[in-house]
């Protein structure tokens, strides 16, 4: 059987749900100890440990289940619950629900645990127990693993921890009148730890349990009977809730005698028998929250007295000494308040508060480790950032380092430059002045030279006022010759236009073929009419060409003279300005860039246009 919550019964699976969630878990349900008993019968019928079991072996669990717990075993109910699976065996998850609806969920607190815990045991012991081994008889082995299975966590499969190992093992210790030694207990612990490193809490078995009691490892100097009494009276107080027993004297209700009985005190009665071996009931003293207990006067011959009154009857009883008076009354005055209060024997109690004290510290444990992760992480996360700002002010020390370099470097090359400067200047000085003394001397040459330029000035505007006509009559010719190209390819557009409907004539039909003709031939002298003026175009295109480049050789002749006059003009830069070419008039700007030619040269060659055209139309 697995350590998985689904695996376990309704009010375990909460617990389960708790733990995880760090939760206070309720107090221990009578189907969760009875679980625990039932998972030990459970896998010891699984020899292969494959978790599965055969169906004859749980029907033989399930009838012997029932019989001691005392529910009506429906044989039938098995195998309905599995008849999708006749011939395999059968896994815990699939026993489960079969377990819960007609086992458990039927279970009263009518039956004897005893014997339901001896019938686990009996098939679990055979498996699992090896009796040559131990210095225990098997009836301790039993109680230890009654115990084991009161202790142990909620988990499947059972363990015990060491809180609780160490609780059973000094109680036990007490049991057999010893004294508790630590540094034993220790040594194990550090053994246990270094068996299971991988385990975040140590943690043994049952059987580990049984072997290590049997063993005598915590019992040195102890015999075997001490050993057997101190596991019975251990197994009496945390598994049978018996709380005190002991000899004491009883006053009978009708003979009035007194009587030596044995009394055990449970949380909610009080039963008295013949002797020690408890083989003879003879009667209960039922507790509640309206019972009392009251000491009483020494009375009769008898001594340590005291008085309980319950719901029913009232019951005299006598201690052999003061000291075991004392012990009872306030014993049987701890369960009237625990009735009271609702709570459970104190055992129980204590073994809860255990629980919940582990289930704290491990809450407390892991929200440790999350602080101590995000402290961690925090505290790379500032690592880094204190990194980050040292390389930042390192690599800013090295800049400032290698500015500061560089400003020495320039400040000492400024210096240098400074004085080459200095005595540059003080050499062009001394220049200066010898130079000075000589353009007395100069003067004259100068203001001769000055003529000169005066009169190269006059030649250069002469020069200037040549190209500036000769670039009026390249403009002129561009103007012309861009009108003849305009008016080429309108005309050729038109000739296009004709021969298009000269094409569409010829395709009609057949009975206006003559006149057709006389029209085509119309047509073919306005065409032949046409080409004459396209080559008579042509013609004053290549005459106006022809032009265009005579007034280019002259503006290049101009372009030529003028660049002699400039390159004159500028060795003597310094005593005369040059005329630049004046601002052209307003120009018209045609689709090809600016025009040629001036708004009446435009006009005049529209209006011919236009008349050649109004010629050509009626000749079509």
């Amino acid at each position: 059987m697995q350590c998985e919550c689904d695996l376990q019964p309704e009010g375990t699976r909460r617990e389960c749900e708790s733990k995880q969630h760090n939760q206070p878990i309720t107090v221990m349900s009578l189907r969760d100890e009875l679980l625990k008993s039932i998972w030990h019968a459970f896998t010891a019928l699984d020899v292969d440990k494959s978790g599965k079991v055969s169906k004859s072996q749980l029907k033989v669990l399930s009838h012997n289940l029932c019989t001691v717990m005392r529910i009506p075993h429906d044989p039938v109910a098995l195998e309905e619950h599995f008849k999708d699976d006749d011939e395999g065996p059968v896994s815990n998850q699939g026993y489960m629900p079969y377990l819960n609806k007609f086992i458990l969920d039927k279970a009263t607190d009518n039956f004897d645990r005893q014997d339901f815990d001896r019938m686990c045991w009996t098939l679990c012991s055979r498996k699992n127990l090896d009796q040559n081994q131990l210095l225990i008889s098997n009836e301790d082995a039993f109680k230890i693993w009654c115990i084991f299975n009161f202790l142990s966590e909620d988990s499947y499969p059972p363990v015990i921890v060491t809180e609780e190992m160490e609780y059973f093992l000094r109680k036990l210790t007490e049991a057999m009148g010893g004294s508790w030694v630590e540094e034993r207990f220790e040594d194990y612990k550090l053994q246990m730890l270094s068996q299971q490193q991988q385990q975040q809490q140590q943690s043994i078995s049952v059987w580990q349990l049984i072997a290590l009691v049997g063993s005598g490892h915590f019992s040195k100097g102890m015999d075997r009977q001490t050993l057997s009494m101190g596991i019975h009276e251990l197994h009496q107080e945390l598994i049978m809730d018996v709380l005190k027993q002991g000899y004491m004297m009883k006053k009978g209700h009708k003979r009035k005698n007194w009587t030596e009985r044995w009394f055990t005190l449970k949380p909610n009665s009080i039963s008295y028998y013949v002797s020690e071996d408890q083989a003879e009931k003879k009667g209960d003293i039922l507790l509640d929250e309206h019972c009392s207990v009251e000491p009483l006067v020494d009375k009769e011959g008898k001594k340590c007295l005291f008085f309980i009154r319950s719901s029913n009857k009232s019951f005299e009883i006598s201690a052999s000494d003061k000291k075991k008076k004392q012990e009872w009354i306030q014993a049987i005055q701890t369960c009237v308040n625990l009735l009271r209060a609702g709570r459970q024997a104190p055992h129980r109690e204590s073994r809860h508060k255990r629980r919940e004290l582990r289930l704290k510290q491990q809450a407390d444990q892991e929200e440790l480790r999350t602080r101590m992760k995000e402290l961690q992480t925090a505290n790379e996360a500032k690592q880094h950032e204190l990194e980050d700002m040292r390389k930042a002010l390192e690599e800013a020390a090295a800049n400032a380092a290698e500015e500061e370099r560089r400003r020495l470097q320039t400040q000492a090359d400024l210096q240098d430059r400074y004085r080459v400067d200095l005595e540059r200047e003080k050499m062009v000085r001394q220049q200066m002045e010898e130079q000075v003394a000589q353009k007395s001397t100069e003067v004259e040459q100068y203001l001769q030279r000055v003529r000169e330029m005066e009169d190269m000035y006059r030649r250069l505007e002469d020069a200037l006022e040549d190209e500036r006509r000769a670039r009026q009559d390249e403009e002129t010719v561009r103007k012309l010759q861009a009108r003849l190209l305009e008016e080429e390819a309108a005309k050729r557009a038109e000739l296009e236009q004709i021969h298009l409907r000269q094409q569409q004539a010829i395709s009609e039909t057949e009975a206006e073929k003559e006149e057709l003709h006389k029209e085509r031939l119309a047509k073919d002298k306005a065409l032949s009419d046409a080409m004459m003026q396209l080559q008579q175009l042509e013609q004053d295109r290549q005459g106006a060409l022809e032009q265009y480049q005579t007034v280019m050789k002259k503006l290049e002749d101009a372009t030529n003279n003028t660049k002699t006059w400039k390159h004159k003009v500028a060795e003597h830069e310094g005593f005369m300005r040059l005329i630049q070419p004046g601002s052209k008039g307003h120009q018209i700007i045609t689709n090809w860039g600016p025009a040629a030619f001036s708004d009446a040269e435009l006009s005049l060659r529209e209006k011919k246009w236009q008349e050649m055209k109004n010629q050509v139309t009626p000749a079509q």
